[in-house]
């Protein structure tokens, strides 16, 4: 199947990856082209637009970073709208508003294309093993046309209602593993008088009911950092999960709920992109706040 994925940051070259693994012949765009050439390497080509890569490919992926790029993709010149989608089938990975979604959804099935909103759980690495954690909206027939792809990318997925409905559960599931990282720093803060090794904090912490899954993974690496090793490789970036926690206050706001931890926790986010981290992985807002210099009272 032709398949092309549009917007090739590290979640979705890792997506790319994993179509090209399973046997799909891949097609690729990116605003920077010189991020495809691993993929171009590995047989991916490489289309000159996002119309472009319509008009070419069966089914497009569509994995972009924030509102303001969707909104660039679809609506620019020689965007997605551009195209003539009659008959594609277009599946949108990215976590953006939910009336971001929708809107752009919309415009798609006006043009006679299918579409499918599916952002993910999950990072790079199980992208690359199609182990992500799909949250599905669309119509009924639309998302069953989306399957049998979805189900090579996804360990599990959930249509949890129409167009907008998956980008409100993505919202949801990332806001608390991301106010979790920050408290994590918070907590290992009120640990220092103790004078405990790095992994035994961390060994601690992480056998109890508050700690996240995704600990399993993170948390040797965290203690690495906070024994004195340098960040290592970018899972979920810090910019990114600003963005998520930042969007999430935004359509709370225009459904008139209150997120006030979450609001907390994007400024703390904010402060770490601005110190130079924003490229680093998320956890790295627990080990800054945990090595920041005592205050005086």
């Amino acid at each position: 199947m032709k398949i092309g994925v549009c917007g090739i940051g590290r979640m979705g070259s890792a997506i790319a990856q994993r179509l090209m693994s399973v046997g799909h012949d891949v097609a690729v765009w990116n605003r920077n082209s010189a991020k495809a050439k691993t993929l171009t390497d590995a047989g991916a080509k490489l289309l000159a637009s996002p119309a472009e890569l319509v008009e070419g490919c069966e089914i497009v992926i569509v994995m972009l970073l924030n509102d303001a790029a969707t909104e660039a993709i679809y609506r620019g010149p020689n965007g997605i709208l551009r195209a003539k989608p009659a008959g594609k089938l277009v599946i949108d990975m990215s976590t953006v508003r939910p009336d971001t979604m929708k809107s752009n959804g919309a415009s798609v099935l006006q043009l006679g294309a299918a579409f499918v909103e599916c952002p993910v759980g999950g990072s790079v690495g199980p992208a690359k093993e199609g182990k992500l954690f799909g949250l599905v909206g669309g119509s009924k027939a639309d998302v069953a046309r989306a399957m049998p792809l979805l189900e090579q990318l996804c360990r599990r997925i959930e249509h949890v209602g129409e167009l907008g409905s998956g980008s409100m559960m993505k919202l949801a599931v990332n806001l608390p593993l991301l106010v979790y990282w920050q408290a994590l720093g918070e907590a290992l803060t009120i640990c220092k008088p103790l004078n405990l090794p790095a992994d035994r904090l961390i060994d601690i912490l992480s056998d109890t009911a508050g700690t996240p899954a995704a600990m399993k993974g993170r948390g040797a690496i965290i203690a690495k950092v906070l024994g004195g090793a340098q960040l290592g490789e970018t899972a979920f970036g810090l910019n990114a999960a600003k963005k998520d926690l930042a969007t999430a206050v935004q359509f709370a706001k225009s459904i008139q709920a209150e997120l006030p931890v979450t609001t907390s926790a994007v400024a703390c986010y904010e402060e770490a992109e601005a110190a130079g981290l924003g490229d680093a992985d998320a956890t790295a807002i627990s080990t800054r706040w945990a090595q920041r210099p005592a205050t005086k009272s």
